[in-house]
């Protein structure tokens, strides 16, 4: 199996990196000092699972120099994805899946919309990682993990045959679950409303849920969340909220989201993809979304500020 990693930063230079470390074939779509680094010293990975460093890395910038492939991993941000569709065209051949590994829900049917359902699957991942210099990836936290499945959650060879490729590899955990949508929005729930508040807030985790006021903000976007995903026929838990405020709660004090952080330094953001998304879904649904609305709203100046539409 020969599997193209369209963006490898913290997600997709640890995850294509550890497949490439158990023997499976993988170029890596990178650009700039990045993909000079890699080209020159190897891509380098340091992980809380251990460390590594692939030496013989194949990389280009270029997908028709990678060539039909038999997976392609987008991993980009999700604001991204509508312009990696033609970027990764040389790529998808008659039998080549595409796995998307952003955050949100809507990748999927973007994807599809441009290769067909045919050529794409749900998925899901889970960590902390970022790219800390050229040719430098770092796992600084979470239990890596990886979920994926066919859209209308049927069985099929390319699903188990992927499956099989991300079992040989160290340091991650990897699951085609029953419910690949149902798999998404569990994450959903969780890195949408943590982003969002913690955009507001501009204060880490630790602070939003042992603050009476904000972690009710925080539960009451995740129950809109929950109300959507019904709406949309999701099975979600009925205690989905409660679960997630678990998971929140075992989160390190300083903990912040990737999202926030963008939010808080000024750069383009997830907020379209991810609150907006879940307002947008509200309103087709017919389901009130006061307190993400508002969260939205309150970001979306901000936003426009990082893309150069508006000044202030």
């Amino acid at each position: 199996m020969r599997i193209a990693v369209f963006g490898t930063g913290g997600v997709g230079g640890y995850y294509g990196g550890r497949l490439a470390e158990a023997g499976v074939e993988v170029v890596f779509i990178a650009r700039g000092e990045h993909l000079e680094a890699i080209r020159e010293h190897g891509l380098k990975v340091e992980s809380t699972k251990g460390d590594f460093i692939i030496d013989a890395v194949e990389a280009t910038d270029d997908p028709a120099e990678a060539g039909i492939v038999d997976v392609v991993m987008t991993c980009v941000k999700c604001w991204q994805v509508p312009e990696v569709t033609e970027a990764i065209r040389p790529m998808v051949g008659p039998d080549t899946c595409i796995l998307p590994m952003e955050n949100g829900v809507e990748a999927p049917g973007q994807l599809a919309e441009a290769f067909g359902w045919e050529h794409v699957l749900g998925g899901v991942c889970g960590i902390v990682s970022f790219k800390a210099g050229p040719g430098h990836i770092r796992h600084v936290a979470y239990e890596p993990f990886v979920n994926f499945g066919e859209w209308d959650n049927r069985p099929s060879d390319r699903v188990e045959r992927l499956r099989q490729a991300f079992a040989k590899a160290k340091g991650l955990i990897v699951d085609t679950p029953a419910d690949i949508q149902a798999a998404m929005w569990r994450k959903y729930i969780l890195i949408a409303t943590w982003s969002g508040v913690g955009g507001v807030t501009r204060a880490p985790i630790g602070v939003v849920r042992s603050q009476p006021g904000t972690r009710r903000i925080l539960e009451g976007a995740m129950e809109e969340v929950h109300s959507v995903a019904k709406a949309l026929d999701i099975a979600l838990p009925d205690d989905i909220v409660s679960i997630t405020m678990g998971i929140l709660d075992s989160v390190e004090y300083g903990g912040t989201a990737s999202m926030q952080r963008d939010v808080m330094e000024g750069r383009y953001s997830e907020l379209e993809a991810q609150i907006g998304a879940l307002v947008r879904m509200g309103q087709k649904t017919g389901v009130d979304t006061p307190v993400n609305t508002f969260i939205y709203n309150s970001l979306r100046p901000m936003e426009l500020r990082a893309r150069g539409e508006l000044e202030f």
